[in-house]
């Protein structure tokens, strides 16, 4: 049953009175979360992880302590095992979590509940948060700039052989447990290819490595191999998985359903191996698969000479006077900086309810038409750095003093990228799925403005 909080113990209260002083930052957050609609959506997300959470079976870990125990993990940029020994060995980190002299919960119980949030959540969460911020002065929304970033998939930079190594893998062990749970209806026999495959692929990859016509020809042929049982794993995998249907076992279900979820995936690598390996063909970024766990990982180039690829997803942020963090959104595929604007834009009249007086963006986000549409919403000072050459007229209008002032400003975004990626893991994702990666950036953004605004005067 869904508890909503512990009851104020007075042990406790009495033992609060000799504590240190709660560190200045935290007694201001806690101001925030003190938020009566905050609590009641992560309450509604908690509600649903079982059909009857709020009604039946033995009492949960409040609501009250998943959230701040939450906030404690990305503030200061924990793992689950570190934030629950943390909250333990901590009595102000107990009254701030409000677990006073109850038993904290362990690190799977903390990442079970957490799983249930919704990344919509967090975005009406963050919002709430700048609303907040704007009722007590923090910020009014007059100046905007914004700026993307990559947040990283967790995942190894990918090779085809490794790919197809890991799907021969994972339908491999599958197949080896389905059969021991209905041994009796599968009598076709069977190999484990996984320790031939990786020994394979490993070869494939020094081969390669040589990079001469005859190593290319060899690879070739190393590939074919590696192709072809990776082949005769997935005909055993599908005439497992047809067997495994016919039983209504929980157990058996389970594995029917990953391989359901690994057989296409594996098709797909064996599809781009062909089509680039052996047939020479060109494979565009959004037909290739990076990672058979981490499937939604999109492939980025941004041009950056330190990263020329990288791989998880685009993240554009909305950042407003004061340092908060106002939007943010996790792009699909590459898109164009330029597209980025008019949303920025839109998402800034949803929260403020008017246009900011100064908005600014790097030049990829530059055209005529960017410029007049922030001018249609009723944006004074319009910031964009025009690309390529530019005219005598328009390089008096970008030395204007505003104008360069402006450009000034905007560069402190890079800085407050670079403060979520370091201090508040938003360098790469840990969580699973497009909706744990989600997750994890308004988890990431949420500390990011927590933090500020506990620094705040």
């Amino acid at each position: 049953m869904l508890v909503e909080h512990y009851s104020l113990d007075k042990r406790f209260e009495e033992l609060a009175r000799h504590f240190p002083a709660m560190d200045p930052a935290l007694v201001k957050i806690d101001q925030y979360l003190e938020d009566e609609k905050l609590y009641r959506w992560i309450k509604a997300d908690l509600s649903n992880r079982y059909p009857k959470t709020k009604e039946t079976g033995r009492n949960s870990t409040t609501v009250e302590v998943v959230l701040r125990m939450l906030v404690v993990k990305r503030l200061y940029g924990y793992s689950y095992e570190d934030t629950v020994e943390r909250v333990k060995d901590s009595l102000n980190l107990r009254r701030f979590c409000r677990v006073y002299l109850n038993d904290v919960p362990v690190d799977t119980t903390l990442l079970r509940w957490a799983n249930v949030i919704q990344p919509k959540t967090l975005e009406k969460f963050n919002q709430r948060i700048v609303e907040l911020a704007v009722e007590r002065k923090v910020t009014n929304g007059r100046k905007l700039r914004t700026d993307g970033t990559v947040v990283e998939s967790n995942i190894c930079a990918p090779s085809d052989n490794r790919l197809l190594a890991d799907g021969i893998r994972v339908l491999a062990r599958t197949v080896v447990r389905a059969r021991a749970l209905v041994k009796q209806t599968i009598q076709e026999p069977f190999e484990d290819l996984t320790q031939t495959a990786k020994q394979l692929a490993r070869q494939i990859g020094e081969t390669l490595h040589k990079r001469t016509d005859t190593a290319r020809l060899v690879g070739r042929q190393q590939y074919q191999e590696l192709l072809d049982m990776t082949q005769k794993t997935i005909e055993w995998a599908s005439t497992t998985k047809k067997q495994l249907l016919k039983y209504p076992e929980a157990k058996a279900q389970r594995l029917a359903q990953t391989l359901e979820t690994f057989l296409p995936r594996t098709k797909q690598v064996i599809d781009q191996t062909t089509r680039r390996i052996l047939q020479g063909a060109h494979v565009p970024a959004s037909e290739k698969i990076v990672s058979l766990f981490e499937e939604h990982t999109d492939i980025i180039r941004r041009g950056k000479e330190s990263r020329p690829v990288e791989y998880g997803h685009k993240v554009w942020l909305n950042e407003v006077e004061g340092g908060l963090v106002s939007h943010y959104r996790v792009l699909e595929g590459n898109p164009s900086d330029e597209q980025q604007w008019k949303p920025s834009l839109k998402a800034h009249l949803k929260t403020f309810h008017q246009p900011p007086h100064q908005a600014s963006g790097d030049r990829g986000l530059f055209s005529a038409a960017n410029e007049q549409l922030a001018h249609k919403l009723g944006v004074k000072r319009v910031i964009l750095p025009q690309r390529g050459h530019r005219s005598n007229a328009r390089l008096k209008h970008e030395h204007k003093t505003w104008f360069v002032k402006g450009r000034h400003w905007h560069a402190g975004v890079e800085g407050r990228i670079s403060v979520l990626k370091r201090a508040h893991d938003l360098g790469r994702c840990l969580a699973h799925g497009l909706t744990g990666f989600q997750a994890w950036v308004g988890w990431g953004v949420i500390a990011g403005n927590l933090a500020v605004l506990g620094r705040r005067t």
